[in-house]
């Protein structure tokens, strides 16, 4: 997938400029960056919740504009900030909803299709939950619900607005690994630096609607980078287990006494 100059405009502001950047088949790229920098717009333009005001995002050589509503929910699936479910259907009912671009009419669930709704289930943990209410579950347990919904769906891109939101820390870690296990395009945005460069391949730091930095991991996080974009003074070390850089907040700024209180 590709950003090929993407600019967002809204209300004359821009929220997103010139926008480019490759998301290579079969890697895991985050995008970070401050509160307002235009992640979330850029995720929306390619669930197509918004319309570029110029430039394109293509999947191969395709404009994803030129797609039919089908079409696009056959090849990309998304976890939303706003995904809710406010209806009493059941776990398996609102994963089975990701089946929907694959039933042309009224045609019920096959024997594939559940099996895969199974499988979703199965890997996103709530195959225990199948047969409960939506709305009986917690914040976290509904998460990886609609996670698992739209595994469901067999996409080539998953895109991913904050998908560890809720959750509980072993949840958080096996999401993470299943992405990275996926073998599929993910383009995904978090907040926390340090999940970041565990979970992605590349990485695009936005700030102010520009790309100010891509590369990998270790390209891109630098203390340098971190106190330009984020105003925050980190030390990086590596994990000592994969190697993945590690960012260590600097409390040189807070008063510390004796007992190791803040003063």
């Amino acid at each position: 997938m590709t950003f090929d100059e993407l600019s967002v405009t809204v209300d004359q502001h821009p929220i997103v400029r010139e926008l480019r950047l490759d998301v290579p088949a079969g890697e895991v790229v985050g995008l970070v960056g401050p509160n307002g920098s235009g992640k979330s717009t850029v995720l929306r333009c390619v669930y197509r919740a918004m319309a570029p005001s110029g430039g394109a995002v293509r999947l191969d050589t395709t404009d994803l504009a030129t797609l039919t509503p089908r079409e696009s929910a056959k090849r990309i699936a998304a976890l939303t900030q706003e995904n809710s479910v406010d209806l009493d259907f059941t776990v398996a009912e609102v994963v089975a909803f990701g089946r929907t671009p694959h039933l042309p009419g009224n045609r019920s669930l096959s024997a594939r299709d559940r099996d895969v709704c199974r499988d979703a289930m199965a890997r996103l943990d709530v195959l225990r939950l199948a047969e409960r209410s939506v709305l009986s579950l917690s914040g976290g347990e509904r998460q990886r619900v609609l996670i698992a919904r739209a595994l469901a769906q067999e996409p080539e891109v998953l895109v991913l607005d904050e998908p560890t939101n809720h959750l509980d820390l072993r949840h958080q870690v096996e999401l993470l690994t299943l992405l990275r296990n996926s073998g599929r395009t993910v383009l995904v945005v978090v907040h926390d630096l340090n999940l970041a460069a565990v979970a992605c391949d590349r990485i695009g730091v936005l700030a102010g609607g520009v790309l100010v930095a891509s590369g990998t991991p270790a390209d891109v996080l630098t203390p340098e980078l971190v106190r330009e974009v984020f105003g925050v003074d980190v030390v990086v070390v590596r994990h000592p287990e994969n190697g993945a850089p590690q960012l260590l907040h600097s409390l040189s700024t807070l008063e510390v006494d004796p007992d190791g209180q803040r003063a």
